[in-house]
């Protein structure tokens, strides 16, 4: 039977949140996760200074998140891509292709004024859980 309630879900190798939200929050069987950007739990810090090295860590920290209610990027039904440059598109969507495969979740990607903390990328996904997964 399918859980109604807003729950929270946290993954230490993700990092914190900065600010007045979580890393993600399940309602049912969706699993919505918050725009990850590029920092890197361990060092605390953004560490890569590329488009491509942001999108990677990004997709790390999604997947790091998505694991702790036993999802992967397979299970992901939409993604937004949030970019300081959107001359940096081509090297974003080499990475992301890396990261997903078909049948692809619904994607849109768009330029920004600027993102927290200097970065480049910063990705949001939701996610879908079956029942019976």
């Amino acid at each position: 039977m399918t859980d109604f309630t807003k729950q929270i879900l946290k993954s230490d190798k993700a990092p914190a949140a900065i600010g007045p939200y979580s890393q993600a929050i399940k309602f049912g069987n969706t699993v919505y996760v918050s725009g990850q950007l590029p920092i890197d739990a361990e060092a605390g810090k953004i560490t890569e200074t590329t488009a491509a090295g942001q999108t990677r860590q990004s997709l790390k920290n999604v997947e790091y998140i998505l694991a702790e209610e036993g999802l992967d990027l397979s299970d992901v039904l939409k993604t937004t891509v949030l970019l300081s440059d959107i001359g940096n598109f081509q090297e974003m969507n080499g990475v992301y292709s890396e990261f997903f495969k078909e049948p692809y979740p619904a994607r849109i990607a768009y330029e920004v004024a600027s993102l927290p903390a200097g970065a480049l990328v910063e990705i949001d996904v939701i996610a879908g859980k079956l029942e019976n997964k």
